[in-house]
């Protein structure tokens, strides 16, 4: 039987979280009156994850598991676990409770309703200086070089109707930016605020790195001005470069030094630019190289409570 509503849930070393949050969202769910599945996705953990759920699994079979062969990541594996999902709507939420349960009877309510995507948007959240300054950057470039408007503040998430989830799996993005995918579908959507709380057990996955892959993932699918960008920075720099030739003529002509280290430093700039471009840009090719090979998102060593394995 198809659920009315699938619950997808990635992680990876959530021995501490697993069964809290299963019984956090079947609370929260059973008070909708909707059938519903929640599907685990596991990123190659290396401590119990696996094992506690597959009892859950064995102890309520609307549980599911999905096991990766490996680590593939924190936008395919969660993006898998949603086109996986057999449900006429799909939540995404995290097993370490910043993705507050509590909401998923206002998501659910709001669909009923007939909007297609309802994003939680967070209001504030401790993090350092260094991530915040990240997340406040990759959103700056996003409004500015990107083609399409992504929500600031949304992680993903929140409930997508089934024609979302098709809509976006027919894109066929091989890094796929999900919150970013959503906005572009141009399917209505509606946010609520909330304050993400402190995560609840256990070690964060997230760090700098892999925050700049989302920063980098989201500009690079969802940006064709910003390979026009390097273009447009070569002529400033053209013209730059030939009113530094003039002005360095005018001081050798009336007997004034130029400082090496401006010079030095002009061209450190003009490197970092040139370097960073050709990564964006090489970025851009390895997508359309990946598209073009068909590779998937997840390859997976085993399901769990799946309708086959019935």
């Amino acid at each position: 039987m198809t659920p009315d509503v699938s619950i997808v849930i990635p992680c990876r070393n959530e021995e501490l979280n697993a069964a809290a949050i299963a019984a956090a969202v079947i609370t929260q769910m059973e008070t909708t009156g909707v059938s519903f599945d929640i599907i685990f996705i596991d990123n190659e953990s290396t401590d119990r994850t696996v094992e506690i759920i597959r009892g859950l699994c064995a102890a309520d079979e609307r549980i599911r598991l999905i096991i990766n062969t490996r680590n593939f990541g924190q936008m395919r594996s969660p993006t898998h676990g949603i086109f996986e999902a057999r449900g006429r709507a799909v939540i995404g939420m995290c097993a370490d409770f910043q993705d507050s349960p509590e909401l998923l009877p206002y998501f659910v309510q709001r669909w009923q309703a007939g909007v297609d995507i309802v994003l939680g948007v967070r209001e504030s959240e401790e993090t350092g200086f260094v991530l915040s300054t990240i997340r406040s950057l990759s959103y700056w470039m996003a409004k500015n070089f990107g083609d399409f408007q992504t929500i600031p503040n949304a992680t993903g998430f929140g409930l997508y109707s089934r024609r979302v989830v098709d809509a976006i799996k027919a894109l066929n993005e091989p890094e796929p930016f999900y919150r970013g995918l959503l906005v572009e579908t141009g399917f209505p959507l509606e946010t609520i605020s909330y304050v993400r709380p402190p995560r609840a057990r256990g070690k964060s996955n997230n760090n700098f790195f892999t925050l700049l892959d989302f920063a980098v993932a989201g500009l690079t699918g969802s940006s064709k001005r910003l390979l026009r960008f390097p273009l447009y920075l070569g002529v400033v720099g053209a013209v730059v470069a030939v009113l530094m030739l003039l002005g360095g003529a005018l001081a050798f002509a009336t007997g004034r030094p130029i400082a090496g280290w401006l010079i030095g430093s002009v061209l450190q700039f003009q490197f970092a630019l040139i370097f960073g471009f050709l990564g964006l840009m090489g970025d851009h090719v390895r997508q359309i190289s990946e598209r073009t090979r068909g590779t998937p998102l997840v390859l997976e060593r085993e399901r769990v409570n799946f309708p086959e394995d019935e």
